[in-house]
């Protein structure tokens, strides 16, 4: 005997989604060309500040100093005298 299954929607496809997303997109609006003068005033400063945090995680992946895998670290040189 087979239970039947339901299988739910993702929230996304459902109507108080979409809804969620206009009232959102509405507010986003009505919030950017209220408070325009402050967001471009900020702007300059933000773009600064971001220079350093790219510096930061941009780099992160170039391992500076570090030895190479191929060199060896016997300190007995490997010789039979």
């Amino acid at each position: 005997m087979k239970m039947p299954s339901h299988v739910a929607s993702p929230f996304w496809k459902s109507r108080g989604a979409i809804a969620l997303l206009g009232f959102g997109a509405i507010a986003a609006f009505f919030m950017f060309s209220e408070h325009r003068a402050h967001f471009l005033g900020a702007l300059p400063y933000l773009l600064l500040l971001a220079c350093p945090l790219m510096h930061l995680f941009m780099h992160h992946g170039h391992h500076h100093g570090e030895r190479s895998v191929t060199q060896s670290t016997d300190t007995e040189g490997g010789r039979d005298e």
